[in-house]
């Protein structure tokens, strides 16, 4: 495991210190790990809605190379 050191504002070290002091993460780095796991599903999330949005090309893939030459 790799560590990082990242500069934060007052205000999120206070929210980490909050979560750490209300027992709902173990340690300062328990709350970054998590925040990070939540932005990466986030993203995913936003990925699979954005690919429903994509129009669907149906049909034998040569007949449509032929279609758009």
């Amino acid at each position: 495991m790799t560590t990082l050191s990242v500069p934060i504002t007052p205000e999120l070290e206070a929210f980490i210190n909050e979560q750490v002091k209300s027992g709902k993460a173990a340690n300062k780095a328990h709350v970054v790990r998590y925040a990070l796991k939540r932005l990466s599903e986030e993203e995913a999330i936003a990925d699979v809605l954005r690919a429903q949005n994509e129009p669907t090309i149906r049909g034998s893939l040569r007949e449509l190379v032929r279609k758009y030459k």
